[in-house]
């Protein structure tokens, strides 16, 4: 016996199979009830009382049996074990039939609902072989009842129409029944297609970089991805049913948006989530009110970093342009200015001029030479850093490179802290902050120092490095043009060393700002990408 699956891929009869045994068990049961109640008494059992008897008890007991075994242990027979029952059927409805008087009582049209369950039940030509015997068996009775008593010529015919109908019977049900089993393949065919697309869907919705958040007009949120998850800051393990409510923040600007009825992108600022900062925009799902809305939601540092990186290229080139234009009359003036020093009747206020104006000569080449190496930049490649070790082998780098010794220390506030960031741009932007702020504290106290300080930020949980320099500082009308392209307080700079460094922090996700230490310290703070956290 072969265990019946539930959700087989392909057709399977058993419901029909227990009602078909519901109908046979309840036959039997009325049959032997009427012979026992004399209901009747001229049409059941009426040439052979105890073969009917028998037949009708035997043929209750079997079925009954048969249902407790389909009910209980729900199995499906083979084709060999339903050809079996159905012969039962056979045989019993053959033997109640020459009990009760042959083809002319009508209990031979009980045939035709075994030989319609035959044609649902069994395959192929075993169903026609049942309808063949279910004929013969017809004929046989009314031909030995011919034989063994008188028999009207009307059984005759009785028994040849019951004999063709038994045979339209079964060929109608074994077409019905492949209509059927064609039709539920079919279905289950679409169906395992829908459910594919279904889960096609939602990998791809789950594994999108983009945040997705669908909720329905009380708020309740209907769909959210692992991305929106990560980027709202939501635990991974709840399971409960969520809502705007629960990121209120979120639902602050869902608010807002529906207030404004226009087009409305904000920027949430996120403290415990993937990103700082996540850029969101809404879309309502249909044009009715009460619809779903769509909320997109963006990691803010990715799409200005793909800003930042426009922005340079179209710059570089620009500034690359103008560079070539500017170094040929520059190099002009600079021979010229030599030609000139080089005569011996040049008199000592021209003499000053002259320095003044290779001196000048010297800072513009500067400049230019700064612009081209910001136009020459290659994109970020950030990756992980390991801070302790990496902070190490610059202080030695470092200071191997400079001609006088310098005071340069380094402290580590936690062990093994982990960023991501460009090396060779790290490098860069370190490097100058420290040239920096080794010029300035020797400007201030006349000591050149500078301390490296990196640690992991406790609420932001990223990590970040702090140079820290003794020189006065940062004017407070000049903070907002610290980081602007030329801006400088120096005769002798160019005003693109702090630029370059904002540009080189923002294209690997990081940034930089200045502020005051508790003891009244200079400090240029870095804060890097974390390393699990950087898309």
């Amino acid at each position: 016996m072969k265990a019946f699956a539930p959700n087989s891929p392909t057709y399977n009869p058993y419901d029909l199979l227990r009602v078909y045994t519901y109908y046979r068990t309840l036959l039997g049961a009325v049959l032997l009830l009427m012979f026992q109640g004399d209901i009747a008494r001229n049409v059941l059992g009426n040439d052979h009382p105890d073969i009917f008897f028998y037949t009708s008890a035997s043929y209750t007991l079997i079925n009954f049996i048969s249902l407790i075994m389909f009910w209980r242990v729900q199995f499906l027979p083979s084709q060999k074990q339903l050809f079996s029952l159905l012969f039962i059927d056979l045989v019993a409805i053959i033997l109640l039939m020459y009990s009760s008087g042959g083809i002319l009582n009508g209990l031979g049209y009980l045939l035709l609902v075994a030989v319609a369950a035959g044609g649902m039940l069994l395959r192929g030509q075993i169903a026609i072989f049942f309808a063949a015997l279910a004929s013969i068996a017809v004929i046989s009775e009314s031909t030995y009842r011919y034989f063994t008593s008188s028999l009207d010529n009307k059984a005759f015919f009785s028994a040849g129409s019951l004999g063709a109908l038994i045979f339209i019977i079964a060929i109608a049900f074994q077409y019905l029944t492949r209509k059927i089993r064609s039709s539920n393949e079919e279905a289950i065919a679409q169906a395992q297609h829908v459910e594919h697309l279904q889960k096609l869907a939602q990998m791809i919705v789950e594994r999108m970089r983009t945040g997705i958040v669908v909720f329905n007009k009380h708020r309740g949120i209907e769909l959210l991805n692992n991305s929106a998850r990560n980027l709202l800051g939501l635990p991974p393990e709840q399971t409960s049913r969520l809502s705007l409510r629960d990121v209120p923040a979120l639902d602050h600007k869902v608010t807002q948006w529906q207030q404004a009825k226009k087009q409305y992108s904000p920027i949430l600022k996120i403290d415990n989530g993937l990103s700082d900062e996540v850029k969101i925009n809404f879309a309502p799902l249909e044009s009715d009110e009460n619809t779903d809305t769509l909320i997109f939601v963006e990691d803010n540092r990715a799409i200005a970093q793909q800003a930042q990186q426009l922005k340079l290229a179209s710059l570089g080139r620009l500034t690359a342009s103008i560079a070539h234009e500017i170094r040929n009359p520059l190099g002009a003036i600079s021979h010229a200015s030599q030609l000139l020093g080089e005569s011996e009747t040049m008199s000592t206020h021209d003499q000053r001029l002259i320095e003044i104006i290779n001196s000048h000569c010297k800072r513009v080449n500067q400049i230019i030479e700064n612009v081209l190496q910001l136009s020459r930049r290659r994109m970020a490649q950030p990756q992980q850093v390991h801070l302790n070790s990496w902070i190490e082998r610059f202080m030695e780098e470092y200071k191997n490179s400079r001609a006088e010794p310098v005071d340069l220390k380094v402290i580590c506030l936690e062990p093994n802290i982990v960023g991501q960031f460009d090396p060779g741009q790290l490098h860069q932007v370190i490097n100058n902050l420290c040239d920096n702020g080794l010029r300035y504290s020797k400007i201030a106290g006349g000591r050149a120092s500078v301390i490296l300080e990196i640690g992991v930020d406790e609420k932001l949980q990223r990590p970040y490095i702090n140079v820290i320099d003794s020189g006065p500082g940062i004017a407070p009308e000049n903070m907002k043009h610290l980081f602007e392209p030329f801006f400088t307080t120096e005769n002798t700079g160019s005003g693109l060393g702090l630029f370059i460094c904002k540009e080189l922090c923002e294209a690997n996700q990081a940034f930089i700002h200045y502020r005051r230490t508790e003891d009244g310290s200079s400090c240029f703070h870095i804060q890097l990408a974390h390393h699990e956290r950087a898309l």
